[in-house]
C-alpha cells in the first residue's frame, strides 16, 4: 500500500512501513513540511496514497470526504505520546489485514483501544 505521512508524525513511521513492505513518502521530505492541510490532502490524492496524520482536520469528513481519498487514518493520541508510541499504533494498524483493506474511501480514526471507520465496517 502507498502511504503520505504528515509531518507530524515521527520520522520512525517511514521506516517501519517502509520495512513493512509499503511505499511511503514523508510530507518533511517532499517539501509539505509547514504545508495547509489542503496541499497535504492534495498530494495523497494525486499520488494515490492513503494519508496518515495526527491531524484531527481531516476527521472532518464534511471538508475530506473519505470516498475521495484511498484512505485517511487518523491517530488520536494524547498530546505527550512518544515516538514508540505512535509507532506501534501505527504497525498495530497496518498489521491488520482487514483494516488495510477496507481503507480505501474510508476514514480510520485510531485510538489506543479501538478503531473506528466512517463509513463503518459491516
Amino acid at each position: 500500500m502507498r502511504f503520505l505521512i504528515d509531518a507530524n508524525l515521527p520520522r520512525a513511521a517511514v521506516a517501519l512501513l517502509a520495512k513493512l513492505g509499503h511505499q511511503v513518502e514523508f510530507a518533511r521530505d517532499v517539501g509539505l513540511a509547514a504545508a495547509p492541510d489542503s496541499e497535504i490532502a492534495a498530494r495523497a490524492r494525486a499520488t494515490g496514497a492513503a494519508l496518515l496524520t495526527r491531524d484531527l482536520d481531516f476527521a472532518n469528513i464534511r471538508q475530506y470526504m473519505p470516498a475521495d481519498y484511498p484512505g485517511i487514518v487518523v491517530l488520536r493520541l494524547p498530546d505527550d505520546a512518544t515516538a514508540r508510541a505512535i509507532v506501534d499504533m501505527i504497525e498495530r494498524f497496518v498489521r491488520e489485514p482487514v483494516f488495510l483493506a477496507a481503507l480505501g474511501g474510508r476514514l480510520a480514526i485510531v485510538e489506543m483501544d479501538r478503531v473506528r471507520f466512517r463509513p463503518r465496517l459491516e
